[in-house]
C-alpha cells in the first residue's frame, strides 16, 4: 500500500514562479465517497487513475495507475462528476524538497495552493516565504471538494 503524507498552504505571492516547471492538468472524479475517491487525471499527454482513502490527519492511502490517454479522455468526458478540475501544476524546489503549486482555472479560477509531500506526518518542513496559511486540515481545499464547492475568485470562504 502506498501512503500519501502531505501538507497544503495557501500561496501569498508570486515569488515561487522563478524557475518553476509546469504541466497542465484536467481531472475529474468517478467516485466521491466518504471512505474513498476515485479520480481520472490528464497531465499533459499522460493519463492516470487514482484511488485515495479518507484522510487520517495528514496521511491517506493512495493507489495510482497509468492508463491509456484515450481512455482517460473518454472517462473524463463521459463518466466524471462535473465540473472538471482544471489547473496548471508548477514544480518548485525549496529546502531540499519539490513543492507543487497548483494554479486553478475554470470554476476555481484564482485559487493557488502549495503542497509538499513528506516521508512521515511529524517531519519538519522548511516553509518557503510564499507559503501562507496552512489549509491541510480544511476539507474545503481538497480537490475532490472543489468539484461541488469551488473556491475561486468571487467565492466566499
Amino acid at each position: 500500500m502506498s501512503v500519501e503524507v502531505e501538507r497544503k498552504f495557501l500561496v501569498t505571492s508570486e515569488a515561487w514562479r522563478a524557475g518553476a516547471r509546469a504541466c497542465r492538468i484536467r481531472q475529474g472524479y468517478l467516485c466521491l465517497g466518504a471512505d474513498a475517491t476515485v479520480r481520472v487525471r490528464l497531465a499533459d499527454d499522460a493519463a492516470f487513475l487514482t484511488v485515495k482513502s479518507r484522510t487520517e490527519g495528514i496521511s491517506r492511502a493512495e493507489y495510482e495507475y497509468g492508463i491509456p490517454f484515450a481512455d482517460g479522455v473518454a472517462m473524463l468526458e463521459t463518466l466524471c462528476t462535473r465540473p472538471i478540475i482544471e489547473k496548471t501544476r508548477h514544480f518548485v524546489d525549496h529546502g531540499g524538497r519539490t513543492w507543487v503549486i497548483d494554479v486553478f482555472g475554470a470554476h476555481n479560477d484564482g485559487l493557488v495552493v502549495a503542497e509538499v509531500e513528506l516521508g512521515h506526518p511529524d517531519e519538519v518542513v522548511d516553509l518557503p516565504p510564499w507559503a501562507g496559511e496552512e489549509v491541510t486540515s480544511d476539507p474545503r481545499y481538497r480537490n475532490s471538494a472543489l468539484v461541488s464547492a469551488p473556491l475561486g475568485s468571487g467565492c466566499d470562504i
